[in-house]
Parts: structure tokens; sequence; C-alpha cells
């Protein structure tokens, strides 16, 4: 029986999911097993669309068709916690699977505080990451910096520090460090990122630790909650899935891989924080002057939930005849967000004016978790 902080590998008893999953196909698996056994009603994932640049997020109620969603798309920078809001009132009632990210993980605490989503109705699969690269920023690194016809690519992965493709033809890979020096790579948030593995999932899956026989074969699963050991207890029961101990040097790898990560973040944040930390209201002043008042930044924000004031208006409405807006709208929707910002990048992704919002609500939370960290230890999220 699995338990809470338990580590394992585990992989598919489907052969053909096997061959087109990653790492063994045990995330896929779960989830389907999840919507056989009634566990959840729906699952909430991404598949493929148009092509490997475009991440489509999608409602499965049919196990079958979760094969589709199976495998990684680094390209996609969607926030499914986001797009769960969409979906809560038609599942009143009803269970959710979800595949999440660290972001999208921590944007569901966000709504769960907010009283938002019920957890206790969610089934969170986190999944390791290491970060994701915008679609049209990724065609332009493909071409200019691996010399490949964007359009010739059929898989890319990001593994062991590197971005690797698989095009007609062959197959190569450029260290991130390389891509990022010169100005390619992840998004700047993901780079900043230090929640790599969703802890407060159900259970957290991966490749990194995975070793030996079982490379390329099998899913690291850590047990993070009583309700993920029971859906991994129904799979195996089912023979959905297989499972063993985890190997002890793997344990260790893993712990590498997630460190190296961690200071690869605290190299990132010194370098985009430096800069700020003696003006940052006067930068904050100077770019937000740019601003068209669209409302994009709110509208794709998790933590910026609409909410009505006496008035029946949205409390961060921009107020009219402020050309560029008006400055208190940035700075009421910062000390919004404050102490709450997820890192998730979106605001700054779609902003037609390219404003570096995600840079600014990160370096404020940051900052004020300072205060905190020395005496409560790290911060609930360490992003």
């Amino acid at each position: 029986m699995a338990k809470k902080g338990d580590m394992l590998y585990a992989w598919t008893n489907d052969s053909a999911l096997a061959k087109k999953a990653e790492c063994g196909g045990a995330v896929t698996e779960l989830l389907k097993y999840a919507l056989e056994s009634k566990t959840v009603d729906a699952v909430l994932a991404v598949t493929r669309g148009f092509d490997l640049y475009d991440a489509v997020p999608v409602l499965v109620t049919n196990p079958k068709d979760l094969d589709a969603c199976a495998g990684s798309l680094h390209c996609g920078t969607l926030l499914l916690s986001k797009l769960v809001m969409e979906y809560v009132p038609k599942m009143a009632g009803k269970k959710l699977g979800m595949v999440v990210k660290g972001c999208d993980m921590m944007g569901m605490l966000e709504l769960a505080k907010r009283k938002l989503v019920n957890l206790d109705d969610i089934v969170m699969v986190g999944v390791n990451c290491g970060g994701s690269v915008s679609p049209v920023a990724a065609r332009r690194m493909i071409k200019e910096k691996f010399g490949v016809d964007p359009d010739k690519v059929v898989k890319e992965e990001i593994d062991k520090g590197q971005f690797i493709i698989e095009f007609e033809g062959g197959h190569k890979g450029i260290s991130m460090d390389e891509l990022e020096d010169a100005g390619y790579g992840r998004r700047s948030n993901c780079r900043r990122c230090k929640v790599k593995v969703p802890r407060q999932a159900d259970l957290a899956c991966g490749n990194w630790g995975v070793i030996g026989d079982k490379a390329g074969k099998a899913t690291f699963v850590e047990v993070c909650s009583d309700k993920g050991a029971k859906l991994l207890d129904g799979a195996v029961k089912a023979k959905k899935l297989t499972t063993e101990p985890a190997n002890p040097k793997g344990i260790e790898t893993r712990a590498k891989v997630e460190n190296a990560m961690f200071k690869l973040g605290d190299k990132w944040r010194k370098r985009d924080f430096e800069a700020l930390r003696s003006n940052l209201w006067e930068t904050i002043a100077k770019e937000t002057g740019r601003c068209m008042k669209c409302g994009a930044c709110i509208a794709h924000c998790p933590v910026c939930v609409e909410r009505k004031d006496k008035y029946d208006q949205p409390v961060l409405m921009v107020r009219p005849g402020f050309i560029p807006a008006d400055p208190m709208f940035h700075l009421r929707r910062f000390a919004h967000i404050s102490d709450s910002c997820i890192n998730c990048g979106q605001c700054e992704e779609c902003c037609p004016c390219e404003i570096p919002l995600a840079l600014f609500s990160h370096a404020i939370r940051t900052e004020a978790d300072k205060w905190y960290e020395p005496k409560l230890g790290k911060s609930a999220y360490s992003n």
C-alpha cells in the first residue's frame, strides 16, 4: 500500500500507450484510471493542436481520449488554474482531475484560498517542470540557433540542461545556459521559478531520478497526499500500472537535479532583480507609461479574480480620462497581488505593450517574502 512520502517508479501496462507517452506513461494511465473508476468525472488536460507549438486545453470524459494528451509540450504556455474557472460552474457537484505544473498548482491554491474551488473535489497529478518556451520565441530559436526549419521539428524536450529537438533527418541539443545567455530559451518567469516539483499536488511525477534499466521507461512518482496514495493503489490493483520502490541513488539524483534548478533560479533572480533594487518604483512608473488600458493582464491573471464593490464596478477598474493609464491602476494591481503572485508570467505574456509585469510582481513578492522567511522558514510556495 502506498502512503504519503513514498517514492516509486511506475509505468503503464498498456504497451501502445508506453510507446506514445514519455517516461513510462504513468501520468496518463493514472488519469485514465481516475476516469474509469469514477474517481473523477472529467480531466482537464492539454493536447497538441495545429503543431507542437500549439498547446490546446481539453476537457476529457472518455478515458480513451486521454491517449491523445500523452507527452509534453514545452512550447505551450497555458495556465490551467486560470482555465479551470471556466469549468467550475459546469462541474458543480462533480470531481475534476488535472495535470499541474508548479504554477498551475499554486494558482489552484490561490483559488482555494478565495473559496472559488474546492480542492476536495479536485485530483491534481503534478509534473516536474524545468520551464516552458513561448511558441513564437521557440520557432525563432529553432530557426536561428539550431539552424532547423521549425515546421520540420517533430518533437522537443528539455532534458539534462539542454533543449533538444528531433526533426526530419536527425536530432540536436543545445544547453539552456547557452541559449538563454544569447537571449533565447525559457520564458523569463520560468527562469526565476523555484517550484520545480509540485509537492502540494496529490502526486508529483517526472523523469528526474529514473536511472538504470528503468531510465526512459518509467515515471518517478512521489506520493504527496492520502488522495494520491489511494489513486495510485487503485491503478496498481486494477493492473493498469506496475510500481517498484525508487532506486536510492535515483532519489539522490532527483534531489541534485532539483537543487541545480534552485541555483539556476537564484541566478536569474539575482540578474533580473539586481537592476530594480535601487529604483523599482521609478522603473515601474516608466514602463507602465506604455499601458493602453486593454485589461489583458487582469483577464489572464489567476489571482486577479474579478470581484465587484457595492457600486457594482470592478475593484481594479481603470478610471476613464487618463492617458496613459492612471498610475493608480497599476499601484492598486501590484498591491492587490503582492502577497499572492505565483510568477506564472501570464500578464507579461499577453501584454501588447510588452511591459515586464511579471518581473515587477515577482520582485515585489520576493522582496516581501524575505521579511518572513528567516522567522517562518521557507515561504508557502518559495516561488
